[in-house]
């Protein structure tokens, strides 16, 4: 068949606040980072499939003929992203020899690759494709990484199967598609994450498709319609935690001390609500500086709030004075215990602060960036509209 090259991009996410309140029925935060996650699939003409990631320096290579066999019975049922073929699942991961549980994220994407792949194309005429991947996002940090991928995965196999149509109107250079397609991409992302993750929540790969923010309350996700964009600086404090860990921290605390923790999940809760009114009225209205300064104090009774919870961590508590010391308020993101901050930049903070400040963190050990929360979800792009850079690793294999 014939297979229309594309080139997508998903972003990541970071939670804005109700970290560990979510798991306990209240409402949560989830906002897009202006971090992405780019894929490329182009045609080929070699008789296999073919797939690079970030993290492996060659391609994995199949030939057509090995994955026919994989998939007798699949017609490509492409309108069905909701169930997981266990049976395909369970064929794929003796195909590639895995046996056991805790797998590494390079084998986890191929098998999300694969599974992604052989349910859209089905036993029909599968063809011969490429595909090489990057990502802007850190593996491991609690940022969608693994979700913008899948995102981008479904996007592109869709686009390139005839299922989705290309996005693109008279004289664009990156578009995004209708509410139909990005509910089809979303189900099929989450079919991805699944074999990545076991059990994901929805959010991460929703944040992926739609962008912008995400109200998370009681399994119901509701994207925001309008959000404005606002600059932070994400730091990674590059100190590993376990998620699971952290929720069963937390998940004790609240047995042991119902009195005091419950209220303040209700606190956090009410952030989040307050957060989310604010958010709203930036965007119906001139942006004051009444609203950043109830943002800024929201992020530190937040994170305050988190200590409380028992999720801190040393790394964190430097990277909150650090960047206090030059007037700017932080918060972990995720699930705490190190991994990732957030540090809110008002529009005013000048590049002298910032760049002040990322050193700052950086000679703390941590890695920081400059980006911004609220941008757009998943995305089509023509080549010349992408940075040069990003086209010259996907070019390189």
């Amino acid at each position: 068949m014939q297979v229309r090259d594309c080139l997508i991009s998903a972003p990541g996410k970071a939670i804005l606040h109700g970290e560990h309140a979510v798991v306990h029925g209240k409402v949560a935060l989830a906002v897009s980072l202006n971090l992405r996650t780019y894929l490329q699939l182009k045609a080929s003409s070699d008789g296999k499939v073919s797939i690079k990631l970030p993290n492996i320096d060659t391609f994995v290579c199949w030939e057509l003929s090995e994955l026919k066999q994989l998939n007798p019975c699949l017609s490509g049922k492409k309108e069905e992203g909701q169930c997981m073929d266990p049976e395909l699942v369970k064929r794929l991961r003796e195909f590639m020899g895995v046996t056991n549980e805790n797998l590494d994220s390079s084998t986890t994407a191929t098998l999300a690759f694969l599974y992604i792949y052989l349910s859209l194309f089905g036993s029909g005429d599968m063809p011969s494709l490429t595909v090489c991947v990057w990502s802007e996002l850190p593996t491991g940090a609690g940022l969608g990484s693994s979700a913008a991928y899948s995102v981008c995965l479904a996007a592109a196999v869709l686009c390139a199967s005839g299922a989705i149509p290309t996005p693109f109107k008279e004289w664009e250079q990156t578009a995004g598609w209708c509410q139909e397609d990005l509910e089809l991409i979303n189900s099929w992302a989450f079919q991805a994450e699944k074999i990545v993750h076991g059990n994901p929540s929805g959010v991460d790969n929703a944040v992926g498709t739609w962008g912008g923010m995400l109200r998370f309350l009681a399994g119901k996700i509701i994207p925001l319609s309008r959000v404005p964009l606002l600059r932070i600086l994400l730091t990674n404090t590059k100190v590993p935690r376990s998620t699971k860990v952290l929720v069963a921290r937390v998940k004790d605390k609240i047995n042991k001390f119902p009195f005091i923790l419950i209220p303040v999940l209700d606190s956090v809760d009410a952030i989040s609500c307050t957060c989310e009114k604010v958010l709203n009225e930036m965007t119906c209205e001139p942006i004051k500086g009444e609203h950043y300064n109830i943002l800024e104090e929201l992020i530190d009774i937040n994170q305050h709030h988190l200590n409380v919870m028992g999720v801190g961590h040393p790394s964190l508590d430097t990277l909150c004075q650090v960047t206090a010391a030059r007037g700017l308020h932080s918060k972990l993101t995720g699930a705490g215990g190190g991994g990732c901050g957030i540090t809110l930049l008002r529009p005013e903070t000048d590049s002298t602060t910032v760049q002040g400040t990322i050193k700052d963190l950086r000679d703390c050990g941590f890695d920081c960036w400059e980006t911004s929360i609220g941008g757009p979800g998943v995305q089509q792009h023509f080549p010349f509209s992408v940075k040069e850079e990003i086209l010259e690793v996907l070019n390189r294999y």
